[in-house]
């Protein structure tokens, strides 16, 4: 089937078309480069991993529940629309908002590949083109399994959030060679392993954990490139220059502060979008959700230079100034441990299930030659 036929709204256009713009920059410098950039390299080819292989697509979801996480957390609980709707009214609400969160993490991994892409060719250094080169692969295979799960396992995809789609662009107009790295892997990323995470730690079932946990796992290196390229890029600008990018920051944090409210999907019910939006302002969960979006940006936006007086106070206004002291690092490893204990959690099942399996095949063996 046909990934536009399981849209819920066609996108206007099949290919979104975004003009390049900046330089293709080479670099005839092959000696050894920065010592921790390259140690970020080794460790993203030692990472690498097939999506086919390491995720369990055996396990069934139920596209009625497929997180399994407390309805509490949809907008409409509690209110008269939820009163009145049927228990197959809520299945199909509790598809429609899976689909539209996995439909945007889809989304943004294409972006993010594109992004990676962009780096390689437009930045200056040859170690950074290195690892962005394995980033551009992790992307890619985070964007095959999310479209897979949405395909086999919900049957239904959302286009491209408007403010997501405004946020990408602006990133890849932008002809200095680091906004991709301050819009990608700074504000997309962190948002999206912020968002990850909520869902990872609260989902009852097996499959959309291991997506989310492996995901994450190449994320929070993705996450420490951009930081090491930028911090050091950014000791070197002038305070216009600085300002400039905090600028960016400001409008691309309020863009996915707004973006992650679902409001299409209410409209997908029969709510007009005024009364879609109201909704989704006022709910204690996506209050508590847009807050901790941003767990994983402040504190990285803090540790590569940037936290001029208007970014702090545009901070202040949302709320999440406080999260500037926030351990990243901490955050990071935490995501990383979350996967391998997932791995050892499933080798280690296996191991019992095969060795039960030739236990029972000898003691059949022994029966028969009795």
């Amino acid at each position: 089937m046909s990934t536009h036929e399981l849209y819920t709204t066609p996108p206007a256009e099949p290919t979104w078309q975004v003009p390049a713009t900046g330089a293709a920059r080479f670099s005839w410098d092959y000696d050894d480069g920065r010592e921790r950039l390259l140690a970020l390299y080794q460790k993203g080819k030692d990472k690498q991993w097939d999506g086919n292989k390491r995720i369990d697509w055996s396990l069934e979801v139920d596209p009625t529940d497929p997180l399994g996480t407390p309805d509490e957390a949809l907008t409409l609980y509690g209110t008269p629309h939820w009163a009145k709707m049927t228990e197959k009214d809520r299945g199909q609400l509790r598809k429609h908002y899976t689909s539209w969160q996995f439909s945007q993490f889809l989304h943004g991994e294409q972006g993010a590949m594109v992004c990676a892409a962009r780096i390689v060719e437009s930045v200056p250094d040859l170690d950074a083109k290195f690892y962005s080169a394995t980033q551009t692969m992790d992307e890619a295979r985070h964007a095959e399994i999310y479209g897979r799960f949405l395909h086999e396992k919900i049957g239904m995809l959302y286009p491209v959030n408007d403010n997501l789609r405004g946020l990408l662009g602006d990133t890849l107009r932008d002809s200095r060679w680091d906004m991709p790295y301050l819009g990608m892997q700074v504000l997309i990323e962190g948002l999206a392993l912020a968002a990850f995470g909520m869902i990872r730690d609260t989902t009852t079932k097996p499959l959309p954990k291991q997506i989310l946990a492996y995901v994450m796992q190449d994320e929070a290196r993705h996450v420490a490139f951009g930081r090491m390229a930028l911090r050091d890029y950014y000791k070197q600008l002038s305070d216009a220059e600085l300002r400039e990018r905090e600028e960016f920051v400001i409008e691309g944090c309020y863009l996915m502060r707004d973006r992650l409210s679902g409001v299409e999907v209410l409209e997908n019910f029969g709510i007009g979008k005024q009364e879609a939006k109201d909704l989704s302002e006022h709910s204690e969960y996506l209050q508590l959700f847009r807050k901790l979006l941003f767990s994983r940006i402040v504190p990285c936006v803090k540790d590569i230079g940037l936290w001029g007086p208007r970014l702090q106070k545009a901070y202040v206004d949302m709320g999440v100034l406080e999260l500037g002291d926030s351990n990243l690092d901490l955050l990071m490893s935490q995501d990383e441990e979350i996967a391998e204990q997932l791995d050892r959690d499933r080798f280690a099942a296996e191991e019992e299930a095969r060795v039960a399996e030739v236990a029972e095949a000898i003691e059949q063996g022994g029966e028969a030659a009795a």
